[in-house]
């Protein structure tokens, strides 16, 4: 076929040439360089791969294939037309007509065929359910619109929105551009829109908020497309559209992780994290065996949470050694015995209690997994060889005004503590992470899922927010930086109001906000801050080599952490809660216990002196 339209257009190049009259010598010239030609044409477009394009499919990249094709054709012809001393009488303006004839006439031929074949495959009537707008009239959202309309899908766009004064009035794929954001109400009204779809991929929060403020209140339904970290080799389908979540509205940048780094920390080596089963946790086991470890050790006491893991690691890594143990940190002889065992290089000490309500309530067994079990790890580590050790904290450990918070402050003093050159330990303090189970976002669901009232405890209380995957990803690269005993802080952004985020969540879930789900502020519980922080006044800060992660200039060492610790295992062993209460503040200074901790240190009969 390729051959066929070669000689046509070659023997058409010449017609043209001579005003359709040919000249009885051009047929000679036509015959003895028509072989050289049709060689030529077929090494340029098997070169360009324009051979093995369907002729019933063609796009942009194919349309670029095939002018490459017929150029390198063209430069080949000439080269040896002029090398082989074949121009004499030949009409030089062949070669262009003949390379513009073959681009134009084969681009061409593919086109009808395409667009012939869709012909007869639509149905004669389309059938349109439902009227929307795309918002975003870049790249994603022509990509969306021409899938809308390939697919032939009960769905018609009648315009684009777009915020770029540039793009107002302009016709984009045949569809105006009917305003900016703000225009969506009155979009919405004018055009009796069923649906807005948001076609940014880089959209930033705070812009997402408003889009989605804006389709709430007229009552429309709204999409928006994956991230550009979701989208698959940038294709833009109809499909990948769903539901906007709240993550997307925290707008967070995706996380620039030094890949080669955080291979060479864990590729090929053991690796063990506490608290495997955990939010926190089972996320940095999957992305852990996602970096070629020699063998991954899930430790935690919860069965069903680590059965699960175990099933999903192994069903999406199924070449990995996987070792499924049910161990609780509070057993130096059982964490003896698993270091022992399996020689872990590398250490995620995950596993914590973090309720804030429950700690306050539980303050023996606190101090007790959240210190003691730390530091049960921490030496098992350091006798068994491991050679990082990487503790996650919390920002309710700076300055920390609950149990929850002081342990864990404590545990950090720990690890610090600990380094001796051997191991290298490193802490990674960071705030809330989005759908754990110690954030209120789970809670606000199931709240909303009963009809409400969705439970605020202070009208101007805020915290910080980032997604899991994030968290872990930063945890791993905090991990490959530092020499050993530094406090890595990772960057939150900008703290979140926790009655925005209830908001949000309930239009979202497609009511509205105190009309038909009530909000009820409960008031600060005990040991709960108003505002959170993540670097204490007296604490210097440092940039590191990632812009998402900063370092806390420590003073080193306690000395009197080894006999502090001796004193506050007399102190649990006694149940005795006001002694364990002044000794974390004694500790931590800053520490000043709740009303309600100091309730418990006066009754000890209760629960969590038992």
């Amino acid at each position: 076929m390729h051959g066929a339209l070669a000689v046509a257009v070659y023997v058409s190049a010449f017609v043209l040439r001579f005003d359709v009259s040919l000249p009885r010598q051009c047929i000679g010239v036509i015959l003895r360089t028509l072989p050289l030609l049709v060689a030529c044409k077929l090494l340029g477009f098997w070169s360009s791969d324009v051979l093995s394009i369907p002729w019933r499919h063609v796009s942009l990249r194919d349309v670029e294939a095939i002018v490459r094709g017929n150029l390198l054709a063209a430069a080949l012809f000439l080269t040896i037309m002029v090398f082989g001393r074949q121009l004499g009488g030949f009409p030089r303006s062949v070669f262009p007509l003949d390379l513009l004839l073959s681009t134009g006439l084969m681009t061409a031929v593919r086109l009808s065929i395409r667009a012939g074949r869709e012909r007869t495959r639509r149905p004669a009537v389309r059938r349109i359910d439902t009227l929307a707008l795309i918002v975003g009239a870049g790249q994603a959202g022509i990509r969306l619109f021409e899938e809308i309309e390939r697919r032939r899908l009960r769905l018609a766009v009648v315009g684009f929105v777009d915020d770029d004064p540039a793009k107002r009035g302009l016709r984009v794929c045949g569809c105006p551009v009917l305003g900016g954001a703000d225009d969506i109400p009155a979009l919405v009204g004018a055009h009796d829109i069923g649906e807005v779809l948001i076609a940014i991929p880089s959209i930033s929060g705070a812009r997402l908020r408003r889009i989605v403020q804006h389709c709430t209140k007229v009552g429309v339904r709204h999409r928006v497309l994956p991230t550009l970290g979701e989208l698959v080799e940038g294709r833009v389908m109809y499909t990948q559209m769903r539901e906007v979540r709240v993550e997307d509205l925290l707008g967070r940048e995706p996380v620039r992780l030094d890949v080669a780094r955080v291979r060479a920390l864990v590729a090929a080596r053991t690796v063990l994290v506490t608290g495997a089963a955990g939010s926190i946790g089972s996320e940095l086991c999957r992305q852990v065996a996602a970096h070629g470890p020699r063998r991954l050790v899930l430790f935690d006491r919860h069965e069903n949470g680590v059965f699960n893991l175990e099933m999903e690691l192994r069903a999406r890594f199924p070449q990995l050694p996987i070792e499924p143990i049910l161990g609780d940190v509070l057993l130096p002889d059982q964490l003896r015995a698993v270091f022992g065992t399996y020689r872990p290089e590398v250490v995620f000490h995950a596993a914590a209690y973090k309720h804030l309500p429950m700690a306050e309530r539980n303050v023996l067994e606190a101090a007790r997994n959240n210190v003691l079990g730390t530091r049960n790890v921490a030496e098992a580590a350091i006798a068994h060889g491991t050679r990082e050790f990487v503790q996650v904290s919390t920002d309710k450990a700076v300055r920390p005004t609950s149990v929850m918070g002081a342990t864990k402050r404590v545990a950090e003093m720990v690890v610090q503590g600990l380094q001796n050159g051997g191991c290298r330990f490193v802490v990674v303090r960071f705030g809330n992470v989005l759908g754990s189970s110690g954030s209120v976002v789970p809670l606000f669901k199931e709240q909303i899922a009963r009809g409400g009232p969705v439970t605020v405890t202070d009208p101007e209380v805020t915290r910080y927010f980032m997604t899991i995957p994030e968290a872990a990803q930063l945890i791993l690269q905090a991990a490959t930086l530092g020499q050993g005993g530094e406090i890595f802080v990772l960057e939150m952004g900008q703290p979140i109001r926790i009655l925005d985020l209830a908001r949000h969540m309930i239009s979202l879930a497609g009511f509205t906000p105190e009309e038909d789900i009530p909000i009820v502020f409960t008031g600060l519980r005990p040991g709960e801050k108003l505002h959170e922080e993540l670097v204490a006044e007296e604490e210097e800060i440092a940039s590191t080599a990632h812009d998402r992660i900063r370092v806390l200039r420590s003073s080193g060492p306690d000395p009197a952490l080894a006999s502090w610790l001796g004193r506050l295992e007399g102190a649990l062993a006694a149940a005795d809660v006001p002694r364990a209460l002044a000794l974390l503040q004694e500790m931590v200074p800053t520490y000043h216990p709740s009303a309600h901790a100091a309730a418990d240190a006066e009754h000890p009969a209760r629960p969590s002196a038992a």
